[in-house]
């Protein structure tokens, strides 16, 4: 499987929130509302778990109440449970009309729930699937994780073009093979949304420069989908959505977000964990000091109201 396919992956998660957000907007016609509940029940998975890390009481979002999504990209193969090579934490929170995107490094060394050793965190959901790597993402940062969204491959670049291009904010010139990416703001096509998600070598961030842009991204992406100008194509995403996802979001829950929280996809943060990269055992790791863990895990629960 290339590289580039690979890289594909992670953006169909944020088809769900696409969906989500013409939820709404979508309701006037009982021909778009009735394909998009016949969508949202195709791709609820449900997920039977008992979490690490407990509420103090059952999440009520009639009452508004922030709650927490994690996204994992995961490139499967056949007869091959697949890594979640893109993990990203969304905190949503309606009061402060905000929402917090969280990279984690599929590298960084934690502990895997469920396995009782050490490892890279994207080998969780290779040995315990959706299940382990939300418990073991619910340890880690010490917050408990309501949802899950899980994206397949295959789409990505008919995705950003099925709502018609993104706009994002770029604050690195650089090229990839003979695309220029200027600084400023920029219009990207898929093709050109694909390039510049991938891109990490020229980018003396590295890795955090291209997790920064995938969250640019998906941001571009949430925003056009949830636009009322791109419903004429709704039933090309409303097919990718059913083909390459996975989420324990019900319909209903998806109308109650976009009644009382789709105020805050105006307002994103997004929040890097700083560390450093360290051998172990000949292993190539990401090391997040304990102070550096707490304080994401604090930010967390701030905007969490936990």
């Amino acid at each position: 499987m290339s590289r580039t396919r690979k890289k594909r992956t992670w953006l169909k998660g944020v088809l769900v929130l696409i969906l989500i957000g013409i939820v709404g907007v979508g309701a006037y016609g009982y021909s778009i509302y009735h394909n998009l509940q016949k969508t949202a029940k195709g791709v609820h998975t449900p997920i039977d778990r008992d979490p690490v890390v407990e509420r103090p009481s059952k999440l009520d979002m009639k009452k508004k109440e922030p709650f927490s999504v994690l996204m994992l990209g995961v490139d499967e193969r056949e007869g091959d449970k697949g890594r979640s090579d893109t993990m990203i934490v969304i905190t949503i929170n309606p009061e402060k009309q905000s929402m917090e995107m969280l990279s984690i490094p599929r590298d960084t060394r934690v502990e895997i729930v469920g396995k009782g050793i050490d490892d890279k965190i994207n080998h969780a959901y290779a040995f315990g699937g959706i299940e382990m790597s939300m418990n073991t993402v619910e340890k880690y940062l010490d917050i408990p994780i309501d949802y899950y969204v899980k994206m397949n491959m295959e789409g990505f670049e008919e995705i950003v073009d099925a709502v018609g291009g993104i706009t994002v904010n770029n604050d690195l010139d650089f090229s990839v093979s003979a695309t220029h990416f200027p600084k400023g703001e920029i219009s990207l096509n898929g093709e050109e949304a694909l390039k510049y998600s991938r891109m990490r070598k020229e980018d003396p961030r590295g890795d955090f420069g291209r997790q920064m842009r995938q969250r640019q991204v998906i941001q571009g992406v949430i925003k056009k989908g949830a636009n009322v100008s791109t419903l004429w194509k709704y039933d090309d995403m409303l097919k990718a959505v059913g083909n390459n996802v996975e989420t324990n979001i019900s319909f209903d829950e998806m109308k109650s977000i976009q009644k009382n929280y789709s105020e805050a996809r105006k307002h994103v943060e997004q929040l890097q964990i700083e560390g450093s990269g360290a051998k172990i055992d000949g292993i190539w790791y990401y090391i997040v000091p304990e102070e550096e863990r707490t304080n994401i895990q604090n930010r967390l629960k701030e905007h969490l109201e936990l």
